[in-house]
């Protein structure tokens, strides 16, 4: 979330101010693959869908204390349809005209793979695996072997697959060939992300010593990158619609990102440094609408031009600066106040 809501925009900031090897190379990370690749902005969003799976084990732990099932389904539920309704609004406001479902964008996979992972709560590890396994299958063996009037079956040009065709099919539209992301069929794999989240959670509330479950989680992680870059060759790794290999692949690196946190965090304590993160981290919804609804930036940039001067160079980073503080200090005075702005 911290790269989402101005990371990307101060290292951007410091590449104008003064550009060189490392800091093009880190901005070049923090641009979505144009189609075919992997960069460290495409792990992004499967880390959020990995990160909702492992919280609702520690979820359904605290609310069964109190609740029957069908409260919490109830409560699943609701929490799922206004997420979905978050991400109809913020895609609306950015496209300046109603958009229901926009599945290309975090909020909507997100509800869905949420509703259906608590579905699989109470279910063993071994029929969560299953699931999670059999979803990424079928998808690509539907994108491999399913063709469609002018897509042949196994394409995956930009303009030429599977996934743009039942989008323009379902919804009547899709993204320009400029930006050629997938919608609706290729939601269906993210749910894959947000199950092996689930079972993450639900090893880290089990008796096992902490080193154990780095283990676990480091193993899940590299069995994930092992099994997407084997299947590379054939199926190749694109983002924009979700592919097998790049599910894998993006599953595995979030996994070891998670497992470098974990293990810093709570195996060897180290939790001082944590907390500008952690303030992000518990109004994670609230920013990221905040961020994608209030022009900010805008209104921070009339103050920094004139802050700048004449230095043309300086003001992207100081707008980048001011805009991240702000924000910043907005989730502390919340955190601090312990108010918590859920879906």
């Amino acid at each position: 979330m911290f790269w989402i809501i101005g990371g990307e925009a101060l290292a951007v900031g410091l590449q104008v101010l003064k550009p060189n090897a490392l800091l093009n190379a880190v901005v070049y990370e923090l641009n979505h693959t144009p189609w075919e690749g992997l960069r460290f902005y495409d792990c992004i969003w499967p880390s959020f869908m990995l990160m909702v799976g492992v919280s609702i084990p520690f979820s359904f732990a605290k609310r069964a204390r109190t609740e029957t099932y069908s409260r919490m389904l109830g409560h699943a539920v609701k929490r799922s349809a206004v997420l979905f309704l978050l991400g109809s609004l913020r895609e609306s406001i950015r496209f300046g005209k109603p958009y229901w479902v926009e599945l290309s964008s975090a909020l909507q996979p997100i509800a869905i793979a949420y509703l259906v992972a608590f579905l699989l709560v109470r279910k063993s590890q071994r029929i969560q695996a299953a699931v999670g396994a059999l979803i990424l299958v079928v998808y690509a063996l539907t994108l491999a072997f399913i063709s469609a009037p002018t897509v042949p079956a196994g394409s995956y040009e930009p303009t030429l697959n599977l996934v743009r065709y039942v989008d323009f099919s379902v919804l009547g539209r899709a993204y320009p060939a400029a930006e050629p992301w997938g919608t609706v069929l290729c939601t269906v794999p993210t749910i894959s992300t947000t199950i092996l989240g689930l079972l993450i959670g639900e090893w880290l509330m089990s008796d096992r010593l902490k080193e154990s479950k780095a283990k676990m989680i480091a193993g899940a992680g590299f069995f994930c990158l092992a099994g997407g870059y084997g299947l590379s060759p054939i199926v190749p790794v694109i983002m924009k619609i979700w592919t097998a290999s790049y599910g894998l692949i993006s599953a595995g690196w979030a996994c070891l990102m998670f497992l470098l946190f974990y293990w810093t965090i709570d195996v060897r304590g180290h939790r001082g440094w944590s907390l500008p993160f952690v303030v992000i981290g518990s109004n994670a919804v609230f920013i990221y609408m905040f961020a994608s609804v209030v022009p900010l930036t805008h209104w921070v940039s009339i103050f920094t031009h004139c802050m700048a001067g004449t230095s043309g160079r300086l003001e992207p980073f100081l707008r980048a600066v001011v805009v991240l503080v702000v924000e910043w200090l907005m989730l502390f005075w919340m955190y601090r106040k312990k108010i918590l702005i859920k879906a």
